[in-house]
């Protein structure tokens, strides 16, 4: 299957061969026509599945016919729970709409960050991507209006209600027209979401993007305890063993992982980084440029991690461990893929250490040890 055999127009097709997407992912295949067709969605698949684009596309085409607006009257709405995502989702839309016929305006707004740009930036937005707290101040502020919205998307839902949004989204949904498609996509489905009693689904194609399973078996796991002063010189090591190969290497922050570049091109080599701050079109490079080898080093961070599908990939390196054991498993799961073997190795900090027992008893594995001297 194609992304031409959904029918997209010949735009939209254009902009995916330039950001390098060859084939839909398999949430992709099931939401993208249904979008188009006006259809509600009920969607349960992480991050990382491809979700963005299966509703940042059919939504962009759909308002080429009906994208007119009032002033401060939006015609989406997205909802997320962070400012990173929220970025991120922003600059999906950005970027797919840069060539369309007729012109969609995407703003993006969240807190932290002075509102009054916000309010001034709200003129003519078709598309408003938008944390709750932030969208509600400049509802208050009579900014933006939600009453002419045609399609309503939640986002990571979950976290939005698990981050004590529940009641901000609730006031948000009151003041959109009952008649409206509605996509909601979310890693669970939990009591909760079916509480909200305005998010009335009516009869939604509901997808569910199953988690990949990661197989251990053909993954050597090895870890240095070491201080944490010491990470830097040995990821060089390390990379110095591993020459002329790709590493993934995993940062627990999106300015851990610049750090990190920008300390191993100061000794040499070059690396790129990939995460939340970075354009759509940055993460894009960056990520075609390691899956053909121009890259041989990649920094990530989780967020972004989980959409590496690299067959051939000999090393993952932690340089930090994820908050979760089964983070730490989808991490070291991009090598030994496909039958062929691959090496994980963790850098373990002395405060790492308890977290770090934790996670091997969850996947019942011991993790071999290494001295530096080896």
């Amino acid at each position: 299957m194609s992304f031409q055999s959904f029918g997209l127009i010949d735009s939209l097709i254009s902009v995916l061969d330039s950001q390098g997407y060859s084939s839909p992912y398999p949430i992709q295949k099931e939401v993208i026509p249904e979008v188009l067709n006006g259809r509600d969605i009920l969607g349960i698949a992480k991050t990382g599945s491809g979700k963005t684009a299966s509703f940042v596309l059919p939504i962009l085409q759909n308002l080429q016919k009906n994208g007119s607006t009032k002033n401060r009257h939006v015609n989406v709405l997205v909802l997320l729970p962070t400012r990173e995502l929220a970025i991120q989702v922003g600059d999906v839309f950005r970027v797919f709409s840069s060539g369309l016929p007729v012109r969609i305006k995407t703003f993006t707004v969240y807190g932290g960050v002075s509102i009054n740009p916000q309010m001034i930036g709200l003129q003519n937005v078709n598309v408003l991507v938008a944390t709750p707290g932030r969208l509600l101040d400049l509802i208050a502020s009579k900014a933006v209006h939600l009453s002419e919205v045609q399609t309503l998307v939640l986002d990571e839902a979950d976290k939005m209600l698990n981050m004590g949004f529940r009641n901000e989204m609730e006031r948000i949904l009151d003041l959109l027209p009952e008649k409206r498609q509605n996509l909601l996509f979310s890693a669970t489905l939990n009591k909760n979401i079916k509480q909200i009693k305005q998010l009335t689904l009516n009869e939604p194609k509901v997808v569910k993007i199953a988690e990949e399973d990661v197989s251990l078996d053909d993954i050597d796991q090895f870890a240095y305890y070491i201080a944490a002063a010491e990470k830097g010189p040995l990821l060089r090591r390390l990379l110095k063993e591993y020459k002329d190969q790709q590493v993934l290497v995993f940062a627990s922050s999106k300015y851990k992982a610049d750090n990190i570049v920008d300390k191993l091109r100061k000794n040499g080599f070059y690396a790129a980084a990939i995460h939340g701050d970075k354009s759509q079109g940055a993460r894009r490079e960056a990520l075609d440029n390691f899956k053909s080898g121009s890259l041989k080093i990649l920094i990530a961070t989780d967020l972004i991690g989980r959409g590496i599908d690299i067959v051939d990939l000999p090393l993952v390196i932690n340089y930090e461990l994820p908050r979760s054991p089964k983070d730490y498993i989808h991490r070291i799961g991009r090598t030994g893929r496909a039958g062929k073997k691959g090496v994980a190795i963790s850098l373990i900090a002395p405060e790492d250490e308890h977290h770090f027992k934790v996670i091997q008893k969850k996947m019942k594995r011991v993790v071999t040890r290494l001295s530096l001297t080896k």
